[in-house]
């Protein structure tokens, strides 16, 4: 008995070291929210991919959270006059125009369920949501804005709805910006064009189940 408490003791660093390099992995996915300041780690049953997560999409409950496709960065916002003001702000490429039709065309042959498509008011945002949805409703909600050293409150709109479940079996979508997304999860930016799915918790937050690249949509539906 004895021996084997010692064996049970020497094993127990390995164990906390195989937790740590677990942990270290998931965030590196971006399976790790933040709601407020507390960390929510997501289990192992919520990272999805491939069949199960088109499944879970198929399902509703779940919000796409895009950030816009490719936008040219020789511009920049710092002189516009409204968000109507598109001449003076950073716009979408030809490319990133491409990407968003292709974006659409994807999810139009998964047929998800998807409910209202909310936007940040910026140009860029909003053409991204009409190009793959269609349709965009701006929403102040999800405007654009710094990921770091702002009012704790400047995101608690966007905090909010992503931790409330759609209704009636559809999935929100949200188009919006790298930096909101990051300032909310703080996981890992998400390059122009990619989308977080998200599983909203109710008042316990949010989990990142998945992140999709923008040309991984087709991959879902793969054998």
């Amino acid at each position: 008995m004895l021996e084997a408490s010692r064996v049970t003791a020497a094993c127990r660093p390995a164990r906390r070291r195989a937790v740590l390099l677990r942990f270290a992995a998931l965030a590196a996915a971006g399976v790790i929210a933040l709601y407020g300041c507390p960390a929510v780690l997501a289990a192992d049953v919520d990272a999805l991919a491939g069949r199960p997560l088109l499944q879970a999409l198929k399902a509703g409950g779940l919000i796409i959270y895009f950030r816009h496709a490719s936008t040219d960065f020789g511009q920049n916002d710092d002189q516009m006059t409204g968000y109507e003001d598109c001449a003076r702000q950073r716009n979408l490429t030809d490319a990133g125009r491409a990407e968003a039709r292709a974006i659409g065309a994807a999810i139009k042959r998964l047929e998800l369920p998807v409910g209202d498509v909310l936007a940040s008011p910026f140009c860029r945002t909003m053409e991204t949501a009409r190009l793959i949805f269609g349709r965009a409703v701006a929403s102040p909600a999800v405007r654009g804005g710094p990921a770091s050293g702002v009012d704790p409150e400047r995101y608690a709109e966007l905090r909010k709805l992503l931790s409330s479940p759609p209704p009636g079996g559809s999935d929100l979508v949200i188009v919006s910006h790298g930096n909101p997304f990051r300032a909310v999860s703080d996981a890992p930016y998400l390059a122009e064009g990619e989308a977080a799915v998200i599983r909203p918790l109710g008042t316990t937050g949010f989990r990142i189940v998945a992140r999709i690249p923008k040309d991984g949509w087709d991959s879902l539906a793969a054998p």
